[in-house]
């Protein structure tokens, strides 16, 4: 990890009125890193992005961002970038009358922003003259991402950037952050595509009911994950079946299709069941996990933190 950090917020605290959004909370950005945030709806995410873009402080802990301390709203240093829920955008303007707006409003010339290169980064350049009004989910979502651009951030703060996206739109949307990485900028997103974390981060928090549940590095958490179920495609399904039933640690879920076997393992039992399909001339066609080792590492992670919740609120009540 980068000894410089993009932001950096240790033991914050958010409520509104009784409920408590965010409860302790520690988190690290690196620049040059994408950061991924992740959890159940009401875990706290959006808080948690509000707080490092300075639209709220929080009630306890403190955050740093580029190196300074935020102690007021609105208060983040030059460099800090994004939208939360969504960007604002004047629906009655066109996709270059937006940027502008968004310029002249800090204070800058729109002649010399780089309003086309920013459209162009995102693929809007074709549409850069319609208005706003007509836009689906995705392209608002790739203005809202050409317009933080301009602010030149060191550090972009992105609420759920893949919303709406077309296979197209995503492609230009990871272009843009894997590009920005490279450049040094420290990128955090929220998204509930696990697919999209996984493409996109080196690092993930996983939120759950305002506390962390876990904090680091992707591979960190595949490493500490329980079993996995995976479906293998073989030229031998019966010896395939066979075989798999004979290796330690693997179990049998079921036969995914005719000529698919769906197996549980953690990875060591995978590998030997592997290499045993290999020494006995048993092409493998497939090997596909049903569910990634992000996702079951989330669900496996959020539920056990339900459960425990759970379990404490029933010990209360008994008393």
């Amino acid at each position: 990890m980068s000894a410089i950090l993009a932001a950096r917020a240790r033991g914050i605290t958010k409520c509104y009125g009784d409920v408590v959004a965010l409860d302790h909370v520690d988190l690290e950005v690196a620049q040059g890193h994408v950061h991924g945030l992740v959890g159940p709806n009401g875990a706290g995410k959006t808080t948690l992005l509000g707080l490092l873009l300075s639209l709220a402080v929080p009630d306890d802990g403190h955050i740093e961002i580029l190196g300074t301390a935020v102690r007021r709203a609105l208060d983040a240093p030059d460099g800090v970038a994004g939208f939360v829920d969504g960007p604002g955008l004047y629906p009655s303007l066109t996709a270059r009358q937006n940027l502008a707006a968004l310029v002249a409003l800090r204070g800058g010339d729109p002649r010399a922003a780089g309003l086309d290169e920013a459209l162009d980064q995102v693929g809007l350049a074709d549409v850069a003259d319609d208005r706003a009004h007509g836009f689906s989910l995705g392209m608002r979502q790739r203005l809202g991402l050409a317009a933080a651009l301009l602010a030149k951030p060191r550090l972009l703060v992105l609420d759920e950037p893949s919303n709406g996206l077309d296979p197209a739109g995503k492609r230009h949307v990871h272009g843009v952050l894997t590009r920005l990485a490279a450049d040094g900028v420290g990128v955090v997103l929220s998204s509930h595509r696990m697919d999209d974390v996984e493409a996109l981060c080196s690092e993930v928090t996983i939120l759950h009911t305002g506390r962390v549940a876990f904090s680091g590095p992707l591979g960190k958490l595949a490493a500490e994950n329980r079993e996995l179920d995976y479906r293998l495609l073989t030229s031998d399904p019966p010896a395939a079946r066979a075989m798999a039933a004979d290796v330690d640690g693997i179990g049998i879920i079921e036969n995914g299709a005719a000529d698919a076997l769906v197996v549980r393992a953690l990875t060591p039992a995978l590998d030997e069941l592997v290499t045993r399909l290999v020494r006995a001339g048993i092409a493998l066609r497939e090997l596909t996990p049903v569910v990634s080792p992000l996702e079951a590492a989330f669900l496996g992670l959020t539920e056990e933190r339900g459960g425990q919740a759970m379990s404490a609120a029933l010990s209360e009540e008994r008393r």
